[in-house]
């Protein structure tokens, strides 16, 4: 009979507030921060989570976070190179992008926020449609990892400009260059050599005339966009040289010369925010053209008067000099100037400024900044003022480091009732539970690198005890099973075991281990540093294991030595025994598990376990299952009786220190490097080994097949493809996926279905022909498919519905759209990929005539209904608006003529933007009646 067991699913994923993975956002009040493969959306004021974006089975680490100008919207990028779009309010992913090869490193919205522009460390940018949900383009070029992009709005073009624009992009990489995109045309319009090192960052000011970009040597430069020449295009100049769109400026000084890993100006108010340093922002202030000038004045005039302290004798100064330096241009220096620096108090990942001002008002600025610790700050930047006396000085509003530690999480242990959680770091310790819980064990024993034993009160919160055990680091400490003794081992090459001792005065019911204390009993010397000891269920013997690679078994009682077990060649990082104190497995530096008999101390089983070291290993309760975990982020489930792996489960993103079985076999703790403590619980679905491994060989077969269909024609900074052809700049948007590989097998399996019930149809409709009237009376017709009964559609109707479930944004790799668009889709890409035979092929003209004029008249009729669609609903619009406002000037009691004076007085004082909503212009009535004419 095969044996069955049960399955571990990943539950809980906690101790994470932020990853250092990616950038955050910060709308003033809510944060938005990566946290591995999900995000985080916490409550900065209150300091709570209020939702985690998770997508089911999708594993890769956020890398880029972007905010959309659509209410509720949010573009996130991926390792894998996927895009997905959050809805904030439903906390769903509205739709999925997949074109680029490796990870998300920069993503931009247009300013309406209909497409999305994505740059990617494979060196290329791809434009997304976001209602069409296609991907219109890739623009390739760079040589290296894109760093920034950014959309320059076509509404900054003159209005003398001809022809419709479809805005302009830039983009910038660690090739050390600034390329300006035409959308339009889809080609680069100008290439700028930036730096001499790679570009880190760029951003664009908030009125799109200026560029900052900084460079990895901590230069930071700043450029001009010239829109005149935009709207000309590529023009030779006298000089022979062509037009520059965008022109150097000058570099800005900056505090300290590190890496510029972002710049980013506020939308609306005068700041500007540069990280060139770990752990400080440098904030500038932009002045404005009269406070620019005053300054320049108040410089000249300070140099007038040194001038004449030094040389009295020289001439004075002349005004006309003086006005011709006032008409002078302004200077980079004058316009930008060093307000304050924010010094956090850890290394800082990214940061972003609040949209919203304390308390509502608009001239305080609020900035958060993500720490590579594992913390979230938010400081306020106070509005500038006349005094002299008091610099700026930016103040802590906000802070959020509990709910997770700084470093990684090295140690882990469950109470005896599973309520309890604790984990250690690098000097901190953290208890988690679960609200109802009420736990029996209230003190928690701690080793530390500096070789002391600390004793916590759980009631409390309080340190009992500190006992200097060790002269070297503790590496291990275990308590015996009837809790009376504790054991430590240390790398001063020594096994200690410790008493609980109570102070006799102190025994009181209420808290009778408040006094509690450890009392030296006895040492056991060792030969080599020792990392690991652990006492048998039983209470008989006890192991310990030294650098020297070896194990060895002591009777605890008398410290006599019992077994010696070496066979691993690096030294054994944990071990433990089971519960029948029968076996002892122990894990290693050299990647194997060995599991050991305890009466004899033979050797049962080697296993390779993992690839990399393994560090932690633990036997399930009551039972020769065990668990292990590595550094090769793997948590792996074994059958120690029949030396078989049951279940490997993969979660976290870095190394796997610490782990944790529950006392009633119920579920599993780890922790790991990257700061995260997930829970993997027992579920009720039975795992059978021969299904488990077949499913491993699937998704191994699955995941090289994608590979293999998107795999490149050329390295990445390779001029010209594998195949001797130049690379091209723009290129269709494509990308296999196990999704899309998928949607075109249930294509092709409808297809054959239809196929199969048209050609039983047609050959019953032969035979009916060829019999005689009653024998055809007689015929019964074919049994129709039950799919196709059980929905009652015909096959034409079968196949539709079956692409129309299709997702959109897999519909372009599985070569398909939707309804008429959907077969002229169809259509052109058949005729595109058999070009050559269909046009060698004489028969297949007779097909490609009707096909056209069927096809441009099924177009035709879908573009005059969308046509006359648009021009019922302006009209409707226009409707409605006349009669508001008509009944806004009847009950003004205005005539007529004071109604038109007033409209034509509203038209000249609102020159600039005027929203749709209340257009009652010409331009209005004028596009409504051509609407109709151009459909």
């Amino acid at each position: 009979m095969v044996q069955s067991y049960l399955r571990h699913g990943p539950t809980q994923a906690f101790g994470l507030i932020c990853s250092v993975s990616s950038n955050s956002l910060y709308d003033g009040k809510h944060a938005y921060v990566p946290a591995l493969e999900d995000v985080l959306v916490w409550d900065m004021k209150k300091g709570h989570m209020l939702a985690m974006w998770h997508e089911t089975g999708h594993r890769a680490e956020v890398t880029c976070m972007q905010r959309s100008p659509q209410p509720n919207l949010f573009a996130v990028g991926y390792a894998d190179g996927s895009v997905r779009l959050w809805d904030s309010v439903l906390g769903s992913v509205r739709a999925t992008f997949n074109g680029h090869q490796k990870a998300v490193t920069a993503l931009a919205f247009d300013s309406q926020g209909v497409r999305l522009a994505s740059g990617s460390q494979d060196t290329n940018l791809i434009v997304w449609d976001i209602v069409a949900e296609v991907g219109l383009y890739r623009l390739g070029g760079h040589r290296d990892q894109v760093t920034a992009i950014r959309f320059l709005p076509s509404s900054e073009l003159p209005p003398t400009s001809s022809g419709t624009s479809n805005g302009f992009l830039l983009s910038t990489s660690k090739d050390t260059l600034l390329k300006l995109w035409d959308l339009s045309t889809q080609h680069c319009m100008q290439t700028v050599v930036a730096h001499r090192s790679e570009v880190w960052s760029m951003d664009l000011s908030s009125r799109h005339n200026l560029i900052f970009t900084g460079s990895g040597e901590g230069d930071l430069k700043a450029w001009k966009i010239d829109y005149v020449a935009l709207a000309v295009g590529l023009q030779t100049t006298e000089s022979g040289e062509m037009s520059k769109m965008v022109q150097p400026i000058a570099a800005l000084p900056l505090s300290s010369h590190h890496r510029v890993s972002q710049v980013l100006f506020h939308d609306s108010q005068p700041y500007v925010a540069i990280q060139s340093h770990d752990r400080s922002i440098e904030i500038f202030r932009i002045r404005t053209e009269d406070e620019a000038r005053k300054k320049q004045a108040r410089r000249r005039k300070r140099a007038k008067e040194k001038g004449k302290k030094s040389k009295p004798e020289e001439e004075p100064f002349d005004k006309a000099d003086y006005d011709e330096a006032d008409a002078a241009e302004i200077g980079l220096v004058d316009l930008f100037t060093p307000y304050l620096v924010i010094r956090a108090s850890g290394k800082v990942r990214s940061f972003d400024f609040g949209t919203k001002g304390v308390n509502g008002q608009k001239t305080s600025v609020q900035i958060l900044l993500a720490l590579a610790s594992n913390a979230l700050e938010v400081y306020d930047i106070p509005p500038p003022s006349n005094s002299k006396d008091q610099p700026p000085e930016s103040s802590r509003v906000y802070s959020l480091d509990i709910p997770g530690h700084r470093t990684d999480v090295r140690s882990l242990c469950l109470s005896s009732d599973d309520q309890i959680l604790a984990s250690a770091s690098n000097g901190t310790l953290k208890l988690w539970n679960s609200p109802s819980c009420r736990a029996t064990d209230t003190l928690l024993a701690v080793g530390t690198k500096s070789g002391d034993i600390l004793i916590y009160d759980l009631a409390s919160s309080a340190l009992v005890d500190t006992v200097k055990a060790h002269s070297s680091t503790v590496w291990s400490i275990h308590l015996r099973p009837d809790e009376r003794v504790l054991v430590s081992g240390s790398a001063d090459k020594e096994v200690k075991f410790w008493e609980f001792e109570h102070d006799a005065a102190a025994e009181d019911e209420d808290q009778p281990k408040k006094s509690l204390s450890l009392v030296h009993a006895r040492t056991l010397k060792m030969s080599d540093d020792v990392l690991s000891v652990r006492y048998s269920p039983n209470g008989k013997l006890l192991a310990v294991s030294l650098l020297d690679s070896t194990v060895k078994i002591f009777f605890q009682d008398t410290l006599k030595f019992f077994l010696s077990l070496y066979g691993h060649k690096l030294p054994v990082l944990a071990m433990d025994i089971s519960d029948d104190s029968k076996l002892i497995v122990t894990c290693s530096a050299d990647k194997n598990v060995k599991i050991w008999g305890l009466d004899f101390g033979d050797c049962h089983k080697s296993i390779f376990a993992h690839e990399d070291s393994v560090t932690h290993v633990l036997f399930e309760k009551k039972s020769h299952y065990f668990w292990t975990v590595g550094k090769d982020k793997m948590l792996k489930y074994w059958d120690g009786d029949k030396f078989e792996n049951i279940q490997k489960l993969d979660g976290h993103h870095n190394e796997i220190w610490a782990l944790a079985v529950s006392h009633h076999g119920n579920f599993v703790v780890t922790g790991s490097h990257d700061k995260s403590i997930r829970i993997w619980e027992k579920l009720d679905e039975p795992l059978f080994l021969e299904e488990e491994r077949e499913r491993e060989l699937e998704q191994l077969y699955e995941n090289d097949l994608a590979e293999t269909l998107n795999k490149p024609n050329g390295t990445i900074g390779q001029g010209e493809n594998a195949d001797g052809g130049s690379s091209a700049e723009v290129a269709a948007v494509t990308k296999q996926t196990m999704e899309t590989l998928m949607a075109g097998e249930r294509i092709m399996e409808a297809l054959d279905l239809a196929d199969n019930e048209r050609a039983a149809l047609r050959d019953f409709e032969e035979q009916k022909a060829r019999a005689s009237t009653l024998e055809a009376a007689g015929l019964q017709p074919p049994p129709r498919n039950p799919i196709l009964a059980a929905l009652d559609l015909d096959p034409d109707a079968y196949v539709l519905r079956i692409v129309e479930k299709i997702p959109r944004t897999a519909l372009y790799d599985a070569l398909l759209s939707w309804n008429i668009a959907l077969v002229s889709y169809i259509t052109f890409f058949l005729l595109k990929t058999h070009h050559h035979q269909i046009v060698t092929n004489r028969i297949m003209r007779t097909t490609l005539i009707p096909m056209r004029i069927h096809l441009r008249d099924a177009l035709r009729r879908e573009k005059d209904t969308v046509g006359y669609n648009l021009a019922a609903l302006q009209y409707i619009r226009r409707k409605s608006e006349a009669e508001r406002t008509a009944l806004f000037f009847e009950k003004e009691h205005f005539d007529e003529s004071q109604v038109r004076q007033m409209i034509s007085e509203g038209k000249k004082r609102k020159r600039g933007y005027v929203p749709d909503k209340f257009d009652v212009s010409g331009s209005s009535v004028a596009t409504l009646s051509r609407a109709p004419t151009s459909s």
